[in-house]
């Protein structure tokens, strides 16, 4: 079972609530899906890109892609994060590709046709939780970019399968936390992140002892602690596409 909320976090949460989550669609002029995605003082800003060719190993299959990026700003986080000039590093590649199995898991590949779209995720505050925030924000605006789509006559039908979102939990001080702060983060003796569909079935589990092992137990009331996160976030999802979405139900 989930741990009853008890004592109030520092920005005064219980362990069960998410912090405020606002998104603005729309966000760049230029492109064609975006949206800020606000999660606590965790802000995001993602761009949905589509280009008209479909990697080499998808030629003649009349599939698409959808693939991510992922990046800092230099002062992000409360202190300078240098530019990656030299290469990306290591946990940028790692996050841009956990962001961009977790789109892929959602979208109809044929219904999508031989087209690329890139999403770029751009933090431009950090506070925890970047690539969960970035993954549910990327979402939305690969929404409104196969929208562009389909008002441009790809396709009649959007290629998505199910909303897709994630979030964090984990084990501070004996507690078992939803969407950890960065403070919260650098002390958890378990991180942990999660991204579901809106059906919530699993896409990914991230998660780590830092200190000391966790039990299966534990395994299973930070699972439900999520999923019971990633609902809200879906919910978000879906009020802010209302337009586009409305009430239909995604998976097929």
């Amino acid at each position: 079972m989930i741990p009853p909320p008890v004592f109030p976090r520092l920005d005064g949460r219980t362990v069960d609530a998410l912090r405020p989550v606002m998104i603005t669609r729309h966000y760049l002029k230029y492109a064609e899906g975006s949206c800020l995605i606000e999660v606590g003082h965790t802000r995001v800003v993602c761009s949905a890109s589509v280009e008209d060719k479909v990697p080499p190993f998808l030629l003649n299959t009349n599939s698409g892609w959808v693939t991510a990026e992922y990046g800092m700003l230099p002062r992000s986080c409360a202190t300078r994060i240098a530019r990656e000039r030299a290469g990306q590093g290591g946990r940028t590649q790692e996050i841009q590709r956990l962001v961009g199995r977790s789109l892929r898991a959602v979208v109809d590949p044929r219904g999508l046709g031989p087209r690329t779209i890139w999403v770029d995720c751009d933090v431009l505050q950090g506070d925890g939780g970047t690539r969960t925030a970035a993954i549910t924000g990327s979402f939305v605006a690969l929404v409104d970019a196969l929208v562009y789509l389909r008002r441009a006559g790809a396709f009649a039908q959007l290629p998505i399968k199910d909303c897709v979102a994630a979030t964090s939990v984990g084990v501070v001080d004996r507690e078992l936390l939803l969407d950890l702060t960065y403070d919260e983060d650098s002390r958890a003796d378990v991180d942990m992140n999660v991204v579901m569909t809106g059906q919530g079935t699993i896409v990914e589990v991230q998660g780590t002892a830092e200190h000391t092992p966790f039990s299966e137990a534990q395994l299973q009331q930070l699972l439900a602690l999520a999923k019971q996160g990633i609902a809200q976030l879906v919910a978000t999802q879906r009020r802010t596409l209302e337009d586009v979405l409305g009430a239909v139900a995604l998976t097929r």
